[in-house]
């Protein structure tokens, strides 16, 4: 036992010492939360996401996942710049509004060196420690065992919220084979507080700890493949790449903590840049300026279609218009129709002031309440 306290204290050691804010321990029973997650892809409410529909087994049983597995690391990773600029692209519809996790470099190839690093030196430690990291990268219910360890809870938004440091972290874990001590979870301090299920601008968050994936902006912009539909196309404002709403609405943000990773940091200056500037991007230089971040992978012409809406949502202009017809020239027929919806909103106010939505106002009324980081 005294051998299984001493690792676990290297593991937080050597957490600390790649750059990880936490790391807690659980065991592998699922039964709190897998036939929620289950019932819920049943539902339908994962969308398109067909992955999720997959390998439920192995979700189940993390043993099966990795054989001889009886223990769950879970990590906390900050993210958040300390200059995070929230308040002047909700209020700048013809600014480019980007999930704060993907203005840098993307996460998973660092976080996955770093916990791998971790667990090649225990190795060193315990010649029987077997293991396997996972940062995204297969059927793990992340926040499930986030949860049950204490590392946080699950929040209505069903992100986890840390009480001393917000939410604004990455998670990762190592499965492993060491019978190490649990750790045990925290009270859900979310109490009556419904702030981020009423200032989700599409209405995503159906119930609390229930997300319908289908109306979320962060999924309609990266997982979706498909036509963003009509009818949450004027809700989404200027949001061209995931939504960082629902975190921005929460109190316990507060206490968010700023990551100390230069790789976080804004590239390419996409947490100021206009929609106009990105939309001219041709698509040798959507791959090469995006090289190395998450935003890559949706690809150009989605890339088109998300600042093509975010157009239509903002104010209304002749070179705007001009920029959007323009643009039709390499756009496929799915993203055309885009543009064109765009083009008929922008034609429609013509002559009108454009304003940001009520829930947008309250937000960043909440924003500037209580944020403690440059907002």
């Amino acid at each position: 036992m005294q051998k299984l306290n001493n690792i676990k204290t290297h593991i937080k050691t050597l957490a600390t010492k790649h750059g990880f804010q936490q790391v807690t321990v659980s065991d592998i029973n699922t039964s709190d939360y897998f036939p929620k997650f289950e019932q819920w892809v049943a539902d339908g409410y994962h969308g398109e996401m067909s992955f999720l529909e997959r390998n439920q087994t192995l979700r189940k049983n993390p043993d099966q996942l990795h054989s001889g597995t009886c223990r769950v690391l879970s990590f906390r990773y900050n993210y958040l710049p300390e200059s995070s600029g929230f308040v002047k692209v909700l209020e700048d519809q013809n600014l480019a509004n980007i999930s704060r996790y993907a203005l840098g470099r993307d996460y998973h190839k660092l976080m996955r060196k770093k916990l791998q690093r971790i667990a090649e030196s225990i190795v060193q430690q315990c010649e029987t420690f077997d293991y396997r990291v996972f940062v995204d990268s297969a059927p793990v219910l992340e926040t499930g065992f986030a949860d049950k360890s204490g590392l946080g809870w699950k929040g209505k938004h069903t992100l986890i919220i840390n009480k001393n440091a917000g939410s604004w972290f990455f998670l990762g874990e190592i499965f492993i084979n060491l019978p190490l001590e649990i750790d045990e979870p925290v009270k859900n301090e979310c109490g009556n507080c419904t702030s981020c299920i009423s200032l989700c601008p599409t209405d995503a968050i159906i119930a609390p700890y229930r997300v319908d994936a289908r109306k979320c902006i962060s999924y309609l912009t990266i997982e979706n493949q498909a036509a963003i539909p009509v009818e949450l196309r004027s809700k989404m404002g200027n949001k061209i790449y995931g939504c960082d709403d629902c975190q921005l609405a929460c109190p316990w943000n507060r206490f968010s903590s700023i990551t100390i990773d230069d790789d976080f940091l804004p590239r390419n200056g996409l947490d100021h840049t206009s929609l106009v500037d990105l939309f001219n991007w041709s698509e040798e230089q959507f791959y090469q300026k995006l090289q190395g971040s998450p935003i890559r992978r949706i690809g150009y012409q989605n890339w088109l279609r998300n600042i093509a809406v975010a157009l239509g949502n903002g104010e209304t202009n002749d070179h705007v218009i001009t920029v959007l017809h323009e643009k039709k020239s390499v756009a496929n027929s799915m993203v055309a129709e885009h543009i064109d919806w765009a083009i008929e909103q922008l034609e429609q106010r013509k002559g009108k002031v454009q304003t940001i939505s009520n829930k947008a106002k309250k937000l960043i009324n909440s924003i500037k309440k209580m944020m403690p980081l440059n907002a």
